[in-house]
């Protein structure tokens, strides 16, 4: 009996992909229903009224359950919430979870691992095979300090749920991922002013061209990368101009080495004036922030719209092969621990493109895996070897990715996808 934990995006892959090979689980979630962050009715979730996907439908769903043709090219939170419902139901896949249910700690117990889980106040500790954990990457806040004391309302993203919490206030927010721009936008409609502190510069993408998602045109012509990145560039700033031409830093580094701003509505209201770009922050006194160009201004609320630190709060990080100065977990293929044949850290991946699809691919990966190793099989074999000599080694095609904890674990799409069917094909030979 395998353990999984979460019941979110990732959590049903491992699901479904266990439950198609025939491979006994219990599924564990902290909520009542399926969803994860995607539900907002669940109080664990991150999301806010106004969020949709920053990639297309037909770009994130997964492969065996396309999303419905009424559903938007770029679903809302609400769209996506029944989306999961519906996978749900259609696979039969909630009966295998136990909703309303904390994991505790997990720890090694022979070739075994012992979960302790907590539901209505009462505990059970149980062993199982092994554990594939899929609570997300996105649920515990990067809160950095403020250089000062601020006198005024200090909040996270991750605690924004509707607009009306700027209405009349001065607005700073702090960073420009696609929260942060998402968020900067809701402002825009109830603040009495929007400014946004950026300490450096990001490359900023529309989300349809030509009428269709963007992340829909092209790929048919693979490039070499150096090529793809200058002529992905410059297509970019002939559409959108540079971030400097809305007062914004340009990026020191090239495309496609972080991840992109999905909106062309931030820059939208930056050319009108509704959202004042400022520098990063120097210090804070009272209710006045100063810039490091010399500027200040005053404010209200500052939104820290700063990410979110990689959290894995019931197991102890020395059994994630996680080293104190490293930013991530070092496994092979970022799920893969070089020690432990029965523990598998799913979802700890980014990367342009990859969708739930690719993440479904990771599940597929392992679920065979698991099947293969209870054959005794020599593919099982292979794979056990390769993911110990490999462990940590970074799949990123060549991209030099910025340094930054929210690109530890960052890839390239295609290198990784090839790097997962490769193995899968190793493994799939021997299911007749």
């Amino acid at each position: 009996m395998y353990a999984v934990i979460g019941a979110g995006p990732m959590g049903l892959a491992c699901a479904r992909n266990l439950q198609k090979q025939g491979i006994p689980f219990t599924g564990f979630e902290l909520h009542s229903d399926v969803g994860g962050l995607w539900d907002i009715d669940n109080p664990h979730s991150t999301m806010y009224d106004t969020a949709h996907l920053i990639s297309s439908k037909r770009m994130t769903e997964f492969a065996e359950f396309p999303m419905k043709d009424a559903v938007a090219q770029y679903p809302s939170h609400h769209e996506l919430k029944s989306y999961f419902r519906e996978f749900v139901a259609h696979f039969g896949l909630r009966e295998y979870y136990e909703f309303n249910t904390r994991v505790v700690s997990m720890e090694p117990d022979g070739s075994q691992w012992r979960i302790t889980t907590e539901h209505n106040g009462e505990r059970q500790t149980r062993t199982f095979d092994g554990v594939m954990i899929a609570n997300g990457t996105l649920h515990t806040p990067n809160r950095p300090p403020l250089p000062g004391d601020f006198a005024g309302e200090l909040m996270h993203s991750a605690d924004y749920r509707n607009p009306e919490i700027f209405r009349d206030r001065r607005v700073l927010i702090v960073g420009c991922g696609n929260s942060g721009a998402d968020i900067a936008v809701d402002a825009v409609h109830h603040a009495r002013s929007v400014d946004m502190s950026l300490r450096r510069g990001y490359y900023f993408l529309p989300k349809f061209l030509k009428g269709r998602p963007i992340d829909t045109i092209g790929g048919r012509l693979k490039l070499p990368r150096p090529l793809k990145q200058r002529v992905d560039a410059t297509l970019i700033r002939l559409v959108m101009g540079k971030p400097s031409d809305y007062g914004l830093p340009d990026p020191d580094y090239r495309m496609y080495e972080s991840h992109p701003v999905i909106n062309s509505l931030i820059l939208h209201h930056l050319g009108h004036g509704d959202i004042r770009p400022r520098r990063g922050i120097e210090r804070v006194e009272g209710h006045t922030v100063h810039f490091t160009d010399g500027e200040q201004g005053e404010y209200d609320l500052i939104l820290m719209a700063t990410g979110y630190l990689l959290d894995y709060p019931f197991i102890d990080r020395t059994h994630l092969n996680w080293p104190a100065e490293r930013d991530a977990p070092q496994l092979y293929l970022n799920m893969m621990h070089p020690d432990y044949d029965n523990l598998f850290l799913m979802g700890m991946i980014e990367a342009t493109g990859l969708g739930w699809e690719g993440r479904n691919q990771q599940a597929r990966l392992v679920a065979l895996f698991i099947r293969e190793q209870q054959r005794g099989t020599a593919a099982a074999t292979a794979l056990r070897h390769k993911k110990k000599a490999h462990a940590g080694e970074r799949l990123d095609g060549g991209y030099d990715y910025i340094k930054l904890a929210r690109m530890a674990y960052y890839v390239n799409k295609d290198a990784y996808l090839d790097a997962l069917a490769s193995h899968i094909a190793d493994l799939e030979p021997s299911k007749g």
